[in-house]
């Protein structure tokens, strides 16, 4: 760009000139001050053209300067693409991941409803599990923000990306340990089961052996039959399976042969009855003769009983005190 203290030919000056060198050409004479003028003109005229050059000289320094700078700013954008891309799929990997925790989150909920289901003692394991879960869920959320927090501010997020990473990896072993920890509570259900098992059998047969004392007396008095056999059986059917009777007694009535077939549960349900109800009628195609089935328990719930005699009235249910009033025929 030209000084400011520099003057220009303005279109008036031109046509000025032009206008002088017309009337002097027409006159056929030129004055030597007009000559003069028209010297100091063409010298004005050199001295802007000169200095014209070198603005124009400043100004293409200047478009090279700017051109540089886009270089390099073009360089640094390229740059910060290729960090932006790369940054991208550190970020898909970090999410990928966290779906693969998810998922496996989602089958370990399931293996806990499960557990759930099938055991009333699990109740408090279940709870801490679940308090486990939660903490899983607030610590997702934490990295979730944290990862918005990072995308803002580029610089740091690769230092960042590690952090996370680790923080995955830490959740990874925590719900492998949750994963321990549910199939040691599922073998320790097994467990607690076959103890109860075993407990609900040791139960049963002490009610058993108490009740057989009473049978010949009970028989008799009941149902007026003479008991020759009170036993615990396995009656074996042709299909080669079986049933175990818990009270098992033979006698006659009329000449007639009459079975007594007893069950005994420490607490009668609904699914007891159910169950003993099949059985009977397995048993009335296999014995030959009249069958009275009972069930005696410990307690028995008043929906229970009512359930019983509407379904099943043919099976009479006895609390084991009742059989106290029979005399003891073995002492």
């Amino acid at each position: 760009m030209a000084p400011t203290s520099a003057r220009k030919l303005t279109p008036e000056m031109k046509e000025e000139i032009i206008a002088l060198i017309d009337k002097r050409v027409k006159e056929h004479y030129v004055t030597r001050s007009d000559f003069k003028a028209l010297q100091s003109i063409v010298k004005e005229l050199s001295i802007n053209v000169k200095e014209l050059a070198e603005a124009q000289k400043r100004t293409e320094q200047r478009i090279e300067e700017l051109t540089q700078a886009q270089k390099n700013t073009n360089q640094r954008l390229d740059t910060l693409a290729q960090r932006m891309e790369e940054l991208a799929e550190a970020q898909k990997r970090t999410e990928q991941r966290i779906e693969e925790l998810t998922q496996a989150q989602k089958n370990t909920d399931q293996r806990l409803d499960t557990l759930a289901q099938r055991m009333e003692e699990l109740a408090e394991a279940q709870k801490r599990t679940e308090q486990r879960i939660e903490e899983l869920t607030q610590a997702q959320k934490n990295t979730d923000q944290r990862l918005d927090t990072l995308a803002q501010r580029m610089e740091e997020l690769a230092e960042a990306q590690k952090r996370t990473d680790h923080r995955m990896e830490e959740l990874a072993i925590s719900l492998k340990e949750t994963q321990i920890e549910l199939k040691q509570l599922a073998h320790e259900h097994t467990i607690t089961r076959k103890l109860l098992g075993d407990l609900t059998n040791t139960v049963g047969y002490g009610l058993e052996d108490t009740i057989m004392k009473y049978i010949h007396d009970y028989a008799q008095k009941e149902y007026g039959i003479s008991i020759t056999t009170v036993d615990r059986r396995y009656i074996t059917y042709p299909d080669a399976r079986y049933d175990e009777i818990n009270i098992y007694a033979e006698g006659t009535k009329n000449g007639n042969t009459v079975y007594i077939i007893g069950e005994s549960k420490a607490q009668l349900g609904k699914k007891d009855a159910d169950s003993f109800d099949k059985m009977i009628a397995r048993l009335r195609n296999h014995l030959k003769g009249e069958i009275i089935p009972f069930i005696v328990c410990y307690s028995c719930a008043p929906d229970v009983e009512n359930y019983i005699a509407s379904q099943y009235p043919y099976i009479r249910i006895h609390k084991s005190f009742e059989f106290y009033k029979y005399k003891k025929q073995y002492d």
